[in-house]
């Protein structure tokens, strides 16, 4: 009954969440309002245990504890309803603290924890009343009848808890048709294309990281525990604060705006050294300069402040953005369709040169032109620091593991942006670094490809490397943690050879 009840309750929920405010479904808002109060140490622990599957982690655990809970009050309720309603009153009451601790909160938001409260409560009281009326059957016959009056009406209720659920989440998240739009928009618009790039931009090697990373490949980290659902109908940008005059756009005021192609190199600040989350993309949007040049803004500003839908924030030096140079972009599209929603659809920001946390704004609606003193980020406030400049890095993409002993190709990436890679070496158990060959570069926003041929007799080993940028300094050795403002050292590969 517990279980039966709870579930309704989420169901109902999720369904007036998808029609009303998807923002407010009370699972999901209980996993934001986790995430939010969670101290800097759990969320990168999270996210060194498991990786992009962090979301689906805290969210499955999140369930086994209201489903703990659910079959607890259940079971304290043979003989009275009382600590059944009491888990679930105090679930719903959870969820409505939840949804109003949101920093996008608005009143419609609570239509869906209420309506769950409610569907909760009397799916309980209903099924209790069924459940005591089985016990006060006056034979064995009407026992069994009353019997499966109960299983009857339990299984159709999960039945339509499970089909509320989802039909809510497809309700809230379907955004198919405006990306489709914007996708045809997009190869009429005719928008300045990026270089092409070469075929011998590519390392060459058979398993080594491509150059440009599909859309369904490239990396996913950010704060969101579910996609926002925006149409490119309903975006708009407001552009305002220590601003000349405050500017409001919205998608069709981005299309009629010149377009541009920019092949850019994403990195997350959370990349352990040698790690996966950095990829490459064609990215096609709206110079971010000269809109912040055409609302004009104060010399006394030091920050961008941008803000997604969801409420998360991020900090952009505003030097950085103004340099003319930089190729920023507000960018609704990636390799020549609109950005994936889960990749901030209908638009994100884009800045090359700094790490994510502080130029990456996926579903951005707002940009506050700010200083640092007055207005603190969403990752500032846990810790990181405030500029967020990449650092020159490599990482070893092949080998990995086994290898047969004599000559081994070496492959992998290297980025220093935005000035780009002039040499990556290699070395074999801390011995001497030998050079690798490099491949083409396709500009300083991008990340390089290399290879190396070494020499590895059998036995247990160690490939090292490390990068030089464009200057010829080289990446440091220096080992640090990615708090707070990304990883250092060299990338470490250990592999057999037999």
């Amino acid at each position: 009954m517990g279980l039966v009840a709870v579930a309704a309750a989420v169901g109902a929920g999720q369904l007036v969440a998808g029609l009303l405010s998807p923002a407010s479904g009370p699972f999901l808002a209980v996993g934001d309002a986790a995430v939010r109060v969670s101290p800097q140490w759990l969320v990168e622990l999270a996210k060194g245990a498991f990786g992009t599957a962090d979301k689906p982690v805290l969210l499955a655990g999140i369930a086994v504890v209201v489903a703990a809970l659910a079959a607890a009050g259940g079971l304290a309720s043979r003989r009275r309803p009382g600590p059944g309603l009491a888990v679930v009153t105090a679930m719903g009451t959870l969820a409505m603290g939840a949804v109003l601790s949101s920093p996008t909160f608005g009143p419609l938001d609570l239509t869906a924890p209420a309506a769950s409260l409610v569907v909760g409560i009397t799916s309980f009281r209903r099924l209790h009343e069924l459940r005591l009326r089985v016990d006060q059957a006056p034979t064995d016959a009407a026992r069994i009848s009353r019997r499966r009056v109960l299983i009857g009406t339990s299984t159709a209720v999960g039945a339509g808890a499970v089909a509320a659920t989802g039909l809510g989440a497809w309700i809230g998240r379907d955004v198919t048709g405006s990306r489709d739009e914007v996708t045809a928009a997009l190869a009429r618009a005719g928008y300045q294309r990026a270089p092409a790039i070469p075929a011998t931009a590519e390392s060459g090697v058979p398993g080594a990281t491509p150059f440009v990373t599909s859309n369904a490949d490239f990396y996913r980290i950010d704060a969101a525990l579910r996609v926002p659902s925006l149409t490119a109908s309903d975006w708009s940008l407001r552009i305002h604060g220590m601003v000349d005059r405050e500017l409001t756009l919205s998608f069709a005021d981005l299309l009629a705006r010149p377009l541009v192609e920019r092949t850019i190199t994403l990195l997350c600040v959370s990349n352990p050294v040698g790690g996966p989350y950095v990829s490459t993309t064609n990215f096609i949007g709206v110079d971010l300069r000269e809109v912040l040049l055409e609302a004009g803004v104060s010399p006394a500003a030091d920050q961008v402040l941008s803000t997604s839908s969801d409420g998360w924030t991020a900090g952009t030096p505003t030097g950085v953005l103004l340099e003319p140079d930089r190729g920023a972009l507000l960018a609704i599209g990636m390799n020549g369709e609109a950005l994936p929603p889960e990749h901030g659809f209908p638009v994100r920001m884009v800045v090359p040169g700094l790490y994510g946390y502080v130029s990456a704004t996926k579903w951005v609606t707002d940009i506050e032109v700010t200083t640092f003193a007055e207005r603190q980020a969403y990752w500032l406030q846990r810790g990181w620091s405030e500029k967020g400049p990449i650092k020159t890095g490599s990482r070893i993409d092949v080998p990995r593991t086994s290898v047969g002993a004599g000559r081994v190709t070496v492959a992998g990436t290297a980025w220093s942006q935005p000035i780009g890679i002039s040499a990556v070496e290699v070395r074999l158990d801390r011995g001497p670094w030998q050079p690798a060959d490099m491949a083409t570069e396709v500009g300083g926003d991008t990340w390089r490809m290399w290879r190396a041929e070494i020499d590895v007799p059998p036995g247990e080993h160690t490939l090292q490397a490390r990068a030089f940028d464009a200057n010829g300094t080289p990446q440091t050795a220096d080992v640090r943690d990615v708090v707070p403002d990304g990883a250092t050292g060299y990338p470490t590969v250990s592999i057999s050879a037999t």
